[in-house]
């Protein structure tokens, strides 16, 4: 039997906001600290993840935090010309403060504040949870460009991300703000029904997890997000349970994975081996289990 329209509404209710909104403000104000060693250069501090697109669930409780350098920047410049490239480079100079010694920085300040509740991971700094502070994760970033135009400094045309470099060295870069602001538009464009889609999804995915039916992490939220910003807003609507059956129908019947995209439309959804993308055969496993635990319900 497909799992009931009581369980669906039940899983596309958002987990608990207000301790999440406490843990960004304190760590937001430490960061944005006048002592600070950054302090007066050009930094922003803002949400991505789960709780910043309001599709967190009641188990999630992590807040992914940003800061991000904006006096330097990494880029892609494939789509310019030899003569935008020559342009680009006598425009430029090496930058003296780098990620590398921004992060070192922001980490001094998170330690100075958190002591030996930080922790260094392979690509954010983590803060653990204490009394009413949720744990948090911290992502020292500089800007990113992807490039279209350059012709002078008054005379370009870029899409502006962030990057950041993992513990071995390689650069991620990623467009946090164009997912939110995509999402956004999207749920408004099926009637506020994306995002509530998004949480069932993301809680069928935890009990899969669970249930040891998909290994952990094999789904992350991201990706979910991204496999259903791609669904037609036709197919959301009526109820939780249509919305479910002719998303999924689409998703696995109709539509060419190969051409979905992410969120922030910069990126190709389903592809191997990129830090951006989602690998196809997971994503196949997670709709096949998904697929199972909707029937044997």
């Amino acid at each position: 039997m497909p799992i009931p329209e009581a369980q669906l509404e039940t899983w596309s209710h958002q987990g608990a906001i207000k301790g999440s909104s406490s843990t960004y403000q304190s760590i937001k104000g430490k960061l944005e600290s006048k002592d600070a060693a950054y302090a007066g250069k050009n930094v922003e501090v803002f949400l991505q993840g789960s709780y910043g697109n309001d599709t967190n669930i009641y188990s999630e409780s992590d807040v992914d935090i940003v800061i991000v350098l904006k006096d330097c920047f990494q880029s892609d410049r494939k789509s310019l010309s030899e003569v935008e490239q020559a342009a680009w480079r006598s425009a430029h100079h090496d930058a003296t403060y780098t990620h590398a010694d921004f992060k070192r920085d922001v980490l001094a300040l998170l330690v100075d504040a958190y002591g030996n509740e930080v922790n260094v991971g392979d690509k954010a700094i983590s803060i653990d949870a204490s009394g009413t502070r949720r744990k948090a994760d911290v992502i020292p970033a500089i800007q990113y460009r992807r490039y279209y135009k350059f012709n002078g400094l008054h005379d370009q045309r870029y899409d502006e991300g962030i990057c950041f470099y993992n513990a071995a060295g390689e650069c991620i870069a990623n467009y946090p703000k164009q997912h939110s602001a995509n999402l956004t538009t999207r749920h408004q464009a099926t009637n506020q029904w994306l995002k509530p889609m998004v949480r069932i999804w993301k809680n069928l995915r935890t009990k899969l997890v669970e249930d040891g039916k998909i290994e952990a992490g094999a789904a992350p939220s991201y990706y979910i997000e991204g496999l259903l910003y791609n669904v037609p807003v036709e197919k959301f609507g009526s109820s939780y349970e249509t919305s479910f059956v002719n998303a999924f129908n689409w998703i696995v019947t109709d539509a060419d994975k190969t051409k979905f995209v992410c969120a922030n439309e910069q990126y190709y959804l389903l592809r191997d081996s990129a830090h951006t993308c989602w690998e196809p055969a997971k994503c196949d496993a997670f709709l096949d289990a998904a697929a199972k635990l909707w029937k044997d319900w």
